[in-house]
């Protein structure tokens, strides 16, 4: 290689990793407030010579999961899962509907289960979630997943994660974050499709938990799912569930309803530089609006005190150019 193909061979990689280094981190993100104060967030905790600099093992991020990083409209997806799963063993056995919630989740009375409150929901989904090993019902739910689709918009439910957040998640990532889920729905529901959707593997996923049982099954030590909440991670129990399993309070939060006041409000009150982040829902046209008076992820708390708590308000409307990645 001659000198000046060497020196024209150096000058393009230079001028290519310059074009890394500028590429834009959150493409699916409009410009302005929420955008900038992400990116200026990163770079600070990121840089050396920032008097914000966080080492890496300090930067952990913490995301709800329903209406954070997918949809959760009409009612949450693990809930239509449950009901899915309810009518399949009804049909192989009828005396599975023993109750009035039950009978009425197998006619697709909805409005009947709403009234039962959440001792009926905790009965469909004990009914449903219970009785296999964690490995069987983790197939379940991928195979649901690969062959459902939402009744609204058509798509598969797992399509129907937010283009914005995934850049967000890979942005942190790539600057030495650790990004964990923390979610009130159930755990081995969502780490049947979180590593293939968000790249969080499922040792950085909590998530409520259920009751279980060590077996042997057919000469094999199995998990057991077994009926009834071990524990609730959501409210207060989302920092509880944050410390036990990670041990390190996070320095970024995300999450999108008042169920996730505590996390953030916890998140955000630690030492040194801080991130919380609440995703509103105001774009009617392209997903839902929805938060004061939602029965689902109902966000009124986050609004009135969040800023004041220098909380990012993301106005999905305004703030993102895409919400999903079939855009």
């Amino acid at each position: 290689m001659t000198r000046v193909n060497l020196l024209s061979g150096l000058a393009a990689a230079a001028l290519l990793a310059a074009g890394q280094a500028h590429a834009d981190p959150l493409p699916s993100w409009n410009a302005g407030g929420a955008k900038s104060r992400i990116i200026d967030f990163v770079e600070r905790v990121t840089d050396p010579g920032s008097e914000d600099y966080l080492p890496e093992a300090a930067r952990i991020a913490t995301f709800d999961n329903d209406g954070t990083l997918w949809a959760e409209q009409p009612v949450y997806f693990q809930f239509l899962f449950a009901i899915d799963r309810l009518k399949q063993m009804a049909a192989e056995d009828p005396s599975v509907a023993g109750s009035d919630v039950l009978k009425a989740a197998v006619a697709g009375d909805l409005e009947t289960v709403a009234a039962s409150g959440m001792d009926g929901l905790l009965e469909i989904i004990g009914t449903t979630h219970s009785g296999l090993p964690v490995e069987a019902f983790i197939a379940e739910a991928r195979d649901w997943l690969a062959t459902s689709t939402h009744p609204g918009t058509g798509m598969a439910y797992d399509a129907m994660v937010y283009q914005p957040m995934l850049e967000l998640l890979a942005y942190l990532r790539d600057e030495g974050f650790r990004t964990y889920i923390a979610s009130g729905g159930g755990l081995h529901f969502i780490r049947a499709f979180a590593e293939e959707a968000y790249n969080i593997p499922p040792e950085q996923v909590i998530g409520t938990t259920g009751k279980a049982s060590y077996e042997i099954v057919e000469g094999l030590p199995t998990v057991m799912k077994d009926p009834g909440i071990f524990f609730i991670d959501d409210k207060e129990g989302k920092p509880l569930a944050i410390e036990a399993r990670i041990g390190r309070r996070p320095v970024f939060a995300a999450g999108n309803s008042d169920g996730d006041f505590a996390m953030l409000d916890w998140t955000t009150s630690g030492e040194g530089p801080r991130f919380g982040l609440i995703v509103h829902h105001t774009d009617a046209q392209r997903e839902y609006a929805y938060d004061r008076d939602s029965h689902i992820g109902q966000l009124a708390r986050g609004l009135d005190e969040g800023p004041g708590k220098g909380w990012l308000i993301v106005d999905m409307a305004a703030d993102w150019a895409r919400i999903w990645p079939s855009e």
